[in-house]
């Protein structure tokens, strides 16, 4: 029988055919299998950012070449998040003894994957919400970006099912949508522990319908979900145009709702841009409150940042902070993947702002025409076909406004600057028209189809 050192050098051939130098250089080659038990094949990765990042990257990869390695089409992978006690060499490298590994660190794909049908009422002992623990509040800081969506999760986390019933976030992908889901759910957890809280992604739920269906148990399947008291579905644009799994979903909504169960929801878009969602589910969507999460401001890309390099025990001085601040502006994975990178890297070299740089610029989709406040305002004036002076002014004009008011919306939604900064730019307005600008703008963009064709031209423009 192979040795899961053996497994897993023949499984990191094949990875290494499938993945550039670089990719597998940062992520695989710090990997260090640990146990090959039953079917369970454990390995361990430096930080819990590793997991998650090779769960959503290369997870099929990785469990496609352990399965024809081992010829063993049942394995299941089981991560271990930190370093060992000891040292040990993984590669030419060997990492410190930070922290010792426990238990309390196995992260495991195999219970992900566990069908409703398997957690009866029996084992209600051994229940399983599927929340991630080290996602919570004291993790998930508070910028202008998230203020209110914020300040809502913690209310629905202290009284679920009284307020705000569904609570839907919808926002860009990498944006912290799931960790504020997460979140919610280890809260509610902590203050309501009789209380059974369950966190799904929307694939998962359509992979356990179709299996309930072809093993003839949906009844068992929407059942179950009826038993939750918190039910917290992600992405649930996922189940566009899946109308059985609709169908089932809309009963078990509608059992939740009118027995009080407290809703969560995600969504890459508002509710009424999702294609495919029929009109009595998306009603009931919509019926609670919707917010969304927009991208992280500086100062909060800023904050998760300095929070990503104590935990991984760096010391990266200030500028670089900025300089990764001021230039990953998308993502918090890219924000967390950069430093991750940077820890790699440490073990052969020294941080400093070139390195950054390098390491920005291979992982990030930074722009090198930078949207600035003059072009965003060039771009809307020519769009419009109103002078910028007219943007400038008081006047009260519906052209002029509407011009003035997509301007805003866009520098807020393209910089890092504040509202009362882009409100001195553009007019001289104070914070109070921006932020209402903004919200005219977001409004609009979600009721008027002319209008969103009308942004998507502008939104063209500026990146060309």
């Amino acid at each position: 029988m192979k040795s899961n050192e053996n497994i897993w050098e023949q499984c990191l051939e094949i990875v290494r055919d499938n993945v550039p130098d670089s990719v597998f250089g940062t992520w695989f080659a710090p990997i260090v299998p640990c146990k090959y038990v039953g079917n369970d094949f454990i390995i361990q990765v430096p930080t819990q950012f590793f997991y998650e990042f090779l769960e959503e990257h290369y997870a099929d990869l990785i469990y496609q070449a352990l399965a024809r390695v081992s010829g063993n089409p049942d394995i299941h992978l089981i991560y271990r998040a930190g370093v060992d006690s000891s040292h040990r060499k993984i590669g030419t490298v060997t990492f410190p003894s930070d922290h010792v590994t426990t238990n309390d660190n196995l992260l495991t794909a195999k219970n992900l994957n566990k069908s409703p049908n398997e957690l009866t009422d029996s084992n209600l002992i051994a229940w399983d919400a599927h929340l991630n623990a080290h996602l919570n509040f004291k993790n998930y800081f508070e910028g202008i970006s998230n203020k209110a969506t914020r300040a809502i999760a913690l209310k629905v986390a202290q009284e679920p099912g009284k307020d705000f019933n569904p609570y839907l976030i919808y926002g860009a992908c990498g944006v912290g949508k799931t960790h504020l889901c997460h979140a919610i759910g280890n809260q509610i957890q902590e203050l309501h522990p009789d209380k059974k809280v369950l966190y799904i992604s929307a694939h998962l739920f359509q992979v356990q319908f179709s299996d309930a269906r072809l093993k003839n148990t949906s009844n068992d399947f929407v059942h179950f979900y009826q038993g939750v008291d918190v039910l917290i579905l992600d992405d649930i644009h996922e189940l566009a145009n899946k109308k059985g799994t609709q169908d089932a979903f809309f009963h078990i909504f509608n059992h939740l709702s009118l027995n009080g169960k407290q809703i969560i929801f995600t969504a890459d878009k508002a509710p009424a841009q999702i294609e495919g969602l029929e009109e009595r589910l998306l009603s009931r969507l919509i019926s609670g409150l919707t917010l969304e999460l927009q991208k992280p401001d500086l100062e909060l890309r800023k904050k998760i940042l300095y929070n990503k390099i104590k935990q991984d025990g760096l010391t990266i001085s200030d500028d670089i902070v900025v300089y990764i601040a001021e230039n990953v502006t998308d993502h918090v994975r890219n924000l967390k993947g950069i430093i991750t990178s940077l820890v790699a890297q440490s073990l052969f070299s020294k941080i400093d702002l070139e390195l950054a740089k390098r390491i920005v610029a291979q992982t990030s989709n930074v722009q090198k025409q930078q949207v600035t406040l003059e072009k965003i305002q060039d771009v809307v004036s020519s769009y419009f076909q109103v002078n910028i002076n007219d943007i400038h002014s008081k006047s009260r004009k519906r052209e002029i406004v509407q011009a003035r008011q997509v301007a805003m919306f866009l520098a807020k939604k393209h910089t890092a600057y504040s509202y009362a900064h882009i409100g001195i730019v553009i007019g001289k307005r104070d914070h109070a028209t921006v932020t209402h600008a903004c919200k005219t703008v977001q409004n609009d963009l979600t009721t008027d189809k002319g209008f969103k064709s009308t942004m998507q031209e502008i939104e063209t423009r500026l990146k060309s």
